[in-house]
């Protein structure tokens, strides 16, 4: 293994550049989907990686109930600076699953919460809560079909009905392209490695923006749409978790720029060939593809290289 089985912790930084760039060069769709897989790739390679220092770290405590053979020099002499990283790497990804669970479990229980709250009211695809406070998300639903929109009163009543229509775009284009996925699968990355946390923001950010772009196509104006998402973030309160889509509130990303955004001229269509790499969003993207598939390749170098060691150590000599 050697000091590969260190690099998906910090290619992660690799993914920097192309989080920044991709959400003003890149159409918000290609964005999303882009930046999404990059962190999914990249938080497993990393919590494989810790996995496999773990095995090394707790070979090697006493009254473990592992073969003895795991703990060999042979063993230990694969890993540089054996001691120290398999025992950091213990703690350190138990870090991990506490946050993954956390992250986790609040999604559930806050889908759980908002089901209960909408359980009197008739199954249609727009639920208006009597709430004086202002607020609407996307609420997808355990199969397709039965996604909702939830909104406010209070937040209909601040609105006109064209923004109203905007409004109602904006969230059923979220439940559609199921950003909540996108946002669920970063939130993840995010806890498993925290230099993915500048791809969490991004893909908060394009999610919101390919939305946008949605209701304007959806409406007929964008600047409908940006007086919509402008006037609802004046006054709305925020999504009950980061992992709900909403219009607006602490999880909805930078709302000035959405606006400048909306107000700006239409994004080009997204095509299917990459940036060149001849352009920094395409030197971006390429740098980052490169660090996703350094990271795997290690990943799968250091599991092969280990297990074929703890194979040899398990069996006994003839």
């Amino acid at each position: 293994m050697g000091v590969f089985v260190f690099l998906p912790l910090l290619l992660p930084l690799s993914a920097w550049p192309v989080a920044r760039l991709a959400e003003h060069r890149l159409h918000p769709r290609t964005a999303t989907r882009l930046l999404t897989g990059f962190a999914v790739v990249l938080a497993l390679c990393s919590t494989l990686c810790l996995m496999l220092l773990m095995v090394v770290g707790t070979a090697q405590l006493p009254g473990n109930p592992l073969p003895d053979g795991w703990s060999d020099p042979e063993v230990r002499a694969a890993v540089p600076y054996d001691e120290i990283a398999g025992r950091l790497a213990i703690p350190a990804l138990g870090a991990v699953v506490l946050g993954c669970a956390h992250a986790l479990v609040r999604h559930l229980r806050v889908r759980r919460r908002v089901e209960r709250a909408l359980s009197g009211l008739p199954g249609r695809p727009v639920a208006v809560l009597p709430d004086p406070v202002p607020y609407a998300y996307a609420l997808p639903g355990r199969r397709r079909g039965r996604d909702r929109v939830v909104v406010s009163a209070g937040l209909l009543g601040a609105l006109g009905s064209a923004e109203r229509r905007a409004l109602f775009a904006h969230e059923r284009a979220h439940l559609k392209a199921r950003h909540h996925r996108h946002l669920l699968a970063v939130e993840l990355a995010a806890r498993a490695n925290p230099f993915l946390r500048p791809l969490r923001t991004a893909v908060t950010y394009t999610a919101e923006r390919w939305a946008d772009e949605a209701a304007a196509d959806a409406v007929g104006s964008r600047r409908t749409v940006a007086r919509a998402i402008g006037r609802a973030a004046l006054i709305s309160a925020p999504a009950p978790a980061a992992t709900l889509p909403a219009a607006s509130g602490g999880g909805a990303g930078p709302v000035p720029r959405r606006v400048a955004a909306l107000l700006g001229p239409e994004p080009a269509a997204p095509g299917l060939a990459w940036p060149p790499p001849s352009t920094a969003t395409g030197l971006a993207v390429w740098g980052a593809a490169a660090g996703a598939t350094v990271s795997a390749l290690s990943s799968a170098n250091s599991a092969v290289t280990l297990f074929l060691l703890l194979r040899a150590a398990a069996t006994p000599l003839a």
